[in-house]
């Protein structure tokens, strides 16, 4: 049976289930289980064996060692192995049980007589920097949610602007005026690409209709970028008295840290830029609710970040629309495929109702949300950074996926309201009947009774002495709120689903300097330790509630992201000191533990590579993958550690950064070449580039070994150690290209340069001190 199609290939599959919405109706979506499941099982028990046999030589080597010095190597290798098993054994999680889905949204008319039955949807978007996001493109991926194949009298969009900035304001209100013109033509003319941006990037034969469409799009863009780059909205391009008042909120004492509520509309100083019951296009079809909302942010009162402003979303939809599903979406990742919400249906529908709105209202489901992967446009060829992500938003969430579900990824998720209220059977009621899962909206959303409301649960006070985070809504107590309210979600009993189509629902940017990359993972890593050492442990918490030990373990490895940094940095450093010194740490190649070190590394590598290429993967991204594996083992893992640990004694960190979305030309031309973009000096670079060196002097050292042939030293003793060097100076290619032949603005800083020299030196030196 044909399997379905992931990222450009067919995935072989043993038979599959199709499950209809009722009977005698045609087929919704249709589940496959992945051929690679007995392979997986049958190699993970060979492979156990090996790690086992593997953690007895270490303990037999620390046993009977002979002096200090060997003492430490071997105490060093076993827990440096000791963390690579714990972490081998949660990527088998999600190798037990992988499933692939395909969904079936053509047959929805079929089962589905009529729209009206199709339920309401609201939308949040996310933005807090309109000079690292630009507003521009936060208006086309809300352009691009609003153009669904689907009743835009039942679309809500939520743009959260948590910068408090009047530029984000007055993109959307040109945002507003364009719509009524985008959507329209977008029906007419069946475009697929419905941002903007991305459409008229990509259309290279435009008709007349659409040069006119464009040169409204320029013109609008010409309008924000100017009030961007002026850094405040012109009296010119304020066409009436109403929007004049909404812009006079910004005065002097109004920062991004403090100031009031902003939800403009013409009786209340509040503002909602569409209305569907009012607000029409050119061609007569109701539009979708638009609505900015930027919540009230005080200096004194913790706002929890994105969480905060997720939260701030539920409470102020729940009192306008209260929709029974709930998209996010971050600013930058627009729709790029209009028919998405009706794949999300396709698993709404249960054998027992035709109606989504009473499935999605249902209280005995336990379907919690449905995950899309996270897709990249302008990623080069060979993916130079790994952005792509493969094995975390696609390997993985398939492996999870016949477990429990995939984790959240903080971006294309479709969410069932109930889902924030408690779990599946125990419902936790908030503090105000409306803002619960069920309420129904009887009012329109200008009315005075529900601005006011709104005004009130976006105060910044509102949720103390509430379960707001806690027990109701998007969870804190981590920077990666979207994998702790996934988890925690899990844990109460809701159970998920990973959509996978082969045209990617969703589209973003990815980082294109190292810097920003590594700046990106170093928080995820402070997030996700944040989470392990904290109440709601995995392997406490998670084991002892309803997902299960596979499911525990499967979100323990992710969590533990930041503990590759201790096998990493230890194999980056120990092995070549020791071969500087002619010092033997690892069986010769005649001995037969020799085979048992061949097999674990040959073996983790090539089944890596399997699963890659299965899932359309090519090997030089695999490749690629694999180098900034290792790269941030050295870098954003260990600094988040080290974070960490400071923000646990109580040492303030810098906290919170919002990743760049702009992109300059010179570096964006460079990516292109594939060249590491490393510019901007970061402590993070030093020990990437000291390992570098350390692992080329000790490289260059172990082929005089060979070539000298000294009776003093047993080189066959020495060839996985020479190996390991040679491994780690193919990876550092990058790095020694930057210190030596770059000449342009991206090449590694003088001074990274010279303090990586100065400590290669030292460790070098206190190695042979040590020794002797």
């Amino acid at each position: 049976m044909e399997g379905p199609s992931l990222g450009g290939c067919t995935a072989a599959s043993r038979p599959s289930t199709t499950h209809a919405s009722a009977s005698g109706y045609p087929p919704l979506y249709k589940i496959e289980h992945s051929q690679l499941t007995l392979f997986n099982r049958l190699f993970a028990a060979v492979y156990a064996s090996a790690i086992l046999a593997l953690l007895y030589r270490h303990a037999f080597m620390l046993i009977n060692s002979p002096a200090l010095a060997s003492s430490f190597i071997s105490l060093s290798m076993l827990i440096s192995d000791l963390v690579l098993a714990f972490l081998w054994a949660g990527t088998q999680a999600c190798r037990m049980r992988p499933i692939h889905r395909r969904e079936f949204p053509e047959n929805l008319e079929r089962v589905v007589k009529d729209q009206s039955d199709f339920p309401t949807l609201d939308v949040f978007i996310c933005t807090a920097d309109p000079y690292k996001e630009p507003p521009m493109s936060v208006a086309s991926t809300a352009l691009s949610v609003m153009a669904y194949d689907y009743p835009t009298e039942k679309i809500s969009v939520y743009v959260s602007d948590d910068g408090g900035s009047q530029l984000t304001l007055f993109a959307f209100m040109e945002a507003a005026k364009f719509a009524s013109h985008w959507l329209p033509f977008c029906r007419k003319n069946n475009v697929v690409d419905r941002s903007p941006e991305s459409y008229f990037a990509l259309n290279n034969s435009p008709s007349f209709e659409a040069e006119k469409i464009k040169t409204m799009y320029d013109n609008m863009k010409i309008r924000v970028d100017n009030a961007v780059e002026r850094g405040k909205v012109g009296d010119e391009y304020m066409t009436g008295e109403e929007e004049r008042r909404a812009f006079n909120r910004w005065t002097e004492g109004f920062t991004r840290q403090d100031h009031p509520t902003v939800i403009q509309l013409r009786t209340m100083n509040e503002q909602v830029l569409l209305e569907n019951r009012k607000d029409k296009d050119i061609t007569g079809h109701l539009m979708p609710n638009l609505i900015y909302v930027s919540r009230q942010k005080s200096r004194i009162s913790p706002h929890h970040f994105k969480a905060g402003a997720l939260n701030t979303l539920l409470r102020v939809s729940a009192t306008m629309t209260n929709a029974p599903i709930i998209l996010t979406l971050d600013c930058d990742m627009y729709s790029n495929d209009p028919r998405t919400p009706l794949r999300v249906l396709c698993y709404l529908l249960n054998s027992s109702t035709t109606s989504t709105q009473a499935q999605v209202l249902d209280r005995s489901t336990e379907l919690g949300y449905i995950q899309f992967p996270q897709h990249f446009h302008g990623i080069n060829e060979n993916d130079t950074y790994a952005c792509e992500y493969k094995r975390l938003f696609q390997i993985n969430s398939m492996g999870l996926d016949g477990l429990a579900g995939p984790n959240h990824v903080g971006t294309g998720c479709f969410f069932c309201r109930r889902a924030f209220f408690g779990g599946p059977s125990t419902f936790v009621p908030p503090e105000i009947p409306e803002l619960g899962p069920f309420h129904v909206v009887d009012k329109p959303i200008r009315s005075q009774p529900i601005l006011e409301l709104a005004h009130e649960v976006a105060s910044c006070n509102y949720e103390n002495q509430t379960k707001w985070g806690f027990e109701i809504g998007v969870r804190y107590g981590s920077l990666v709120e979207d994998y702790f309210t996934g988890y925690r979600l899990h844990c109460e009993g809701w159970k998920s689903i990973f959509c996978s189509p082969k045209r990617a629902a969703f589209l973003g940017d990815a980082p294109i300097t190292l810097v920003d990359v590594l700046n990106q993972q170093k928080r995820w890593s402070i997030g996700l330790l944040d989470v392990v050492f904290s109440k709601f442990s995995h392997l406490t918490f998670g084991i002892r509630s309803n997902i299960g030990l596979l499911m525990a373990i499967g979100y323990a490895q992710i969590g533990c992201w930041a503990f590759w940094s201790i096998p990493i940095t230890m194999y980056a450093f120990l092995p070549q000191l020791a071969l500087l010194n002619g010092i033997s740490i690892f069986p010769s190649v005649s001995e037969l533990w020799f085979l048992l070190y061949m097999f674990l590394f040959l073996g983790a590598y090539l089944q890596d590579l399997l699963d890659f290429l299965f899932y359309g993967g090519t090997v030089q991204r695999w490749w690629s993958d694999q180098r900034m594996w290792n790269i941030r083992g050295l870098t954003c893992h260990f600094f988040g550690f080290l974070e960490f640990f400071l923000k646990s004694v109580g040492i303030p960190t810098q906290g919170f950064n919002v990743t760049s979305k702009v992109l300059d030309d010179e570096q964006s031309k460079r990516y292109m070449q594939g060249f590491f973009e490393f510019g901007v000096p970061s402590p993070m670079f030093v020990p990437l580039t000291t390992a570098a060196f350390v692992n080329l002097v000790s490289f260059v050292w172990g082929l005089v070994w060979i070539f000298r042939g000294s009776k003093d030293v047993e080189v066959e003793g020495l060839f996985v150690q020479i190996f390991l060097a040679g491994f780690g100076v193919v990876n550092s290619w990058p790095i020694y290209e930057g210190v030596v032949w770059r000449r342009d603005k991206g090449k590694l800083h003088i001074r990274t340069t010279m303090i990586s020299t100065f400590l290669a030196s030292l460790l070098v030196a206190a190695a042979s001190f040590a020794t002797n």
